[in-house]
């Protein structure tokens, strides 16, 4: 998915003056010890991971036996700081727990450009590489990174977004559609909890070039339309989509000038979410007024939840899609059949115009939508968002009513 400026918690900064390619440092002590038996293939679900990466201590003797580098490949950090303040150590932490010294993996950042994550990937290859893990920027490029890997007998692991038309062995997201129907049961609750007596809906989507925004779309939509079959709701308008804020907020200000009585906005994600808000506070609209959703757990968005401009928002806890991912290519490199506690799901490759029906198995991992009630112990108790950054200014006293400190 395409999540896009949200602010990293500065509870990881330290660990970005490593920069954006990150080889390994010293392994990560973890308390976790391996019950598996010498020369058994040990066994591990996504239940195990948790915010110590002590699971990932159990894979030590699979790291062991297993040969050749893992590549990683993220796609860019101009619209999206997660990549940098979260995935990239994240990952870095679950490779060294299990056992992995420098000259084992490598994670690269693309930047953004189709041509340097070809490049890159094609230069892991040559490096020795036996296994990929990648985040597509697009299916495009995407599916050349697997074609050519393919050729050289490397296996693929698609993280966080799908290429359609790829041939990736593996998957490893949060369940995209659950993010749409959180999206879409948080705006049902909203509603009510507002009391919007008719709602008259402004539907937004993500880009139309990026799977994950399809299945976002197809998972609110599932919720919401028998809302808009019965009449319940008015479905007023569904824009194209984009993940670009200003062109988010010039979007829903052209749609509220032709339609003035829009009075809720289903949104895809925070950042699109925030320019929207931005919006409504230039049109004087006060708090709990006009329902707006979200995903991705910024900062800004959670202090307008907290200020009841926003709904919720969806939160995936980035740690354990980087587990879950190394996990899987721990398996691939060692040559062995990943259990099925870990790769636990199947989705569709669609293909690049949409006909295609190939089933990919998948790692598909439980999204939480977000409000006041369990701020704390969500993105505050796993130190995604900091209280120093949640709770500044005239926001503090909301972080002390809603219990965050």
């Amino acid at each position: 998915m395409r999540r896009i400026g949200w602010t990293a918690a500065s509870t990881l900064s330290a660990v970005l003056a490593t920069g954006l390619v990150l080889g390994a440092c010293s392994s990560t002590s973890s308390t976790a010890t391996s019950t598996t038996k010498p020369g058994a293939v040990p066994s591990i679900a996504t239940s195990d991971f948790t915010l110590d990466f002590s699971a990932m201590a159990k894979l030590k003797g699979l790291a062991a036996k297993g040969k050749g580098l893992i590549g990683v490949i993220l796609p860019e950090t101009t619209t999206s700081a997660r990549y940098t303040a979260f995935d990239a150590p994240y990952l870095q932490k679950a490779l060294t727990t299990a056992g992995l010294s420098s000259s084992d993996f490598k994670i690269d950042n693309a930047q953004g450009s189709d041509a340097t994550k070809l490049n890159l990937a094609q230069s892991d290859i040559t490096a020795g590489a036996s296994v990929l893990i990648m985040d597509p920027i697009d299916s495009g490029v995407g599916a050349s990174i697997e074609s050519y890997a393919a050729s050289h007998g490397v296996p693929v692991i698609d993280y966080d977004r799908l290429t359609l038309g790829g041939s990736r062995k593996y998957y490893v997201s949060f369940d995209n559609v659950k993010v749409g129907q959180l999206i879409g049961q948080g705006f049902v609750d909203c509603v009510k909890a507002w009391n919007v007596t008719k709602p008259n809906v402004l539907v937004m989507r993500g880009a139309p070039t990026d799977n994950n925004a399809t299945l976002f779309y197809q998972g609110y939509m599932s919720v919401l339309k028998p809302y808009f079959d019965s009449g319940q709701y008015v479905d007023v308008a569904e824009p194209a989509g984009t993940w670009d804020p200003p062109t988010a907020q010039t979007e829903f200000t052209q749609q509220l000038t032709a339609h003035p009585n829009i009075n809720s906005v289903v949104m895809p994600n925070d950042a699109t979410a925030t320019a929207v808000i931005s919006q409504l506070k230039t049109l004087n609209i006060p708090p709990h007024k006009f329902p707006v959703t979200g995903q991705d757990a910024q900062v800004s968005a959670l202090q307008n939840i907290l200020a009841g401009y926003q709904c919720g928002t969806v939160y995936k806890p980035i740690y354990l899609e980087a587990q879950a991912a190394v996990a899987l290519a721990l398996y691939l490199r060692a040559g062995d059949t990943p259990p099925s506690g870990l790769v636990n799901g199947t989705v569709t490759d669609t293909g690049t115009n949409g006909t295609g029906n190939t089933p990919v198995p998948s790692v598909l991992l439980t999204p939480i939508w977000v409000t006041t009630s369990n701020m704390a112990a969500t993105v505050v108790k796993d130190k995604f968002v900091s209280t120093s950054d949640l709770c500044s200014g005239s926001f503090a006293s909301l972080c002390t009513q809603y219990g965050i400190s």
